[in-house]
């Protein structure tokens, strides 16, 4: 496969992700993504693959996942149950085998790009439990006593939120890149995409509060590039003018549809006695 990744019709990618995405193909390492939630670290493996062509396997990490659910699983207690039924099926133990998305990956004919999302919500010794598999690109199954090896090395892209540290040995094997927060141009440009044709004077206003927002000292959640995306359609859809988010009355300081980019109660709590403070000594929005 030797296509370059240069973004998507769909998914604004900046120059420094683009080399990642390149750099971790020729290495042939896993990418580890990093960044904050909403700025399109899963998204990023749906346009890879779409961009390279290739079947893509998404393996969702859980608090409970375990690496050897990647790789398989045996269900003993179900070949256990046929046997005591008679059941034919049980002289074959490759019936109660299910192949996780590890294996999946190895046996792809063509070369599939394989998302592990989220890796940081599992046990500490998750990374650490594939860090073999991931290396060679095979591992043994002791049931049926056979060796699965990559056919052709998968595209291998890793997200995390930060939730909690990485081992070592883990980072010393991926292709690390953290994904910055958009700046006001980039964030431009993924609106344009979302939304073709939109108001250039209504973008400008709802970007200007929603980077005010993002500014505002002690909230607990700033908000993120999917929920503004979200707040612009619910503008859209509401016929929202810019007027309104220019709105200069201190009394309503927070914004219109404010439910698609604050989303707890803490926050909300924060603009409205940010906004009982303006209200007061007849000052600015907040973030100003």
């Amino acid at each position: 496969m030797s296509q370059r990744f240069q973004g998507t019709s769909d998914y604004v990618a900046t120059e420094d992700l683009k080399v990642a995405v390149n750099a971790a193909i020729a290495l042939e390492r896993p990418l580890l993504i990093k960044g904050e939630p909403g700025t399109g670290k899963t998204v990023l493996a749906y346009e890879v693959a779409k961009a390279l062509n290739a079947p893509l396997l998404t393996w969702h990490v859980k608090s409970t996942t375990k690496a050897q659910q990647g790789l398989y699983e045996y269900d003993a207690v179900t070949r256990l149950r046929d046997s005591q039924l008679g059941d034919e099926k049980v002289k074959d133990i490759g019936n109660y085998i299910k192949k996780g998305k590890l294996w999946e990956a190895f046996d792809a004919p063509v070369r599939p790009v394989l998302l592990i999302d989220e890796i940081d919500k599992a046990d500490i010794e998750f990374p650490n439990d594939l860090l073999q598999e991931l290396d060679r690109m095979e591992f043994y199954v002791y049931e049926t006593n056979q060796t699965v090896k990559a056919a052709v090395r998968p595209v291998v892209i890793i997200t995390s939120n930060n939730e909690k540290e990485l081992p070592d040995a883990f980072l010393r094997r991926c292709f690390f890149h953290y994904i910055r927060f958009p700046d006001d141009d980039t964030m431009k440009s993924i609106v344009d995409v979302h939304f073709p044709g939109i108001k250039q004077k209504l973008v400008a206003e709802a970007l200007r509060i929603f980077y005010d927002m993002r500014k505002v000292p002690g909230l607990k959640k700033k908000p993120s590039t999917s929920e503004l995306l979200d707040w612009l359609k619910l503008l859209l859809v509401e016929d929202i003018d810019e007027s309104v988010l220019r709105e200069k009355d201190p009394t309503k300081l927070i914004p219109p549809l404010h439910g698609a980019l604050l989303k707890n109660e803490q926050d909300v709590h924060l603009f409205e006695r940010l906004a009982f403070l303006a209200r007061r000594e007849g000052g600015t929005r907040p973030g100003q």
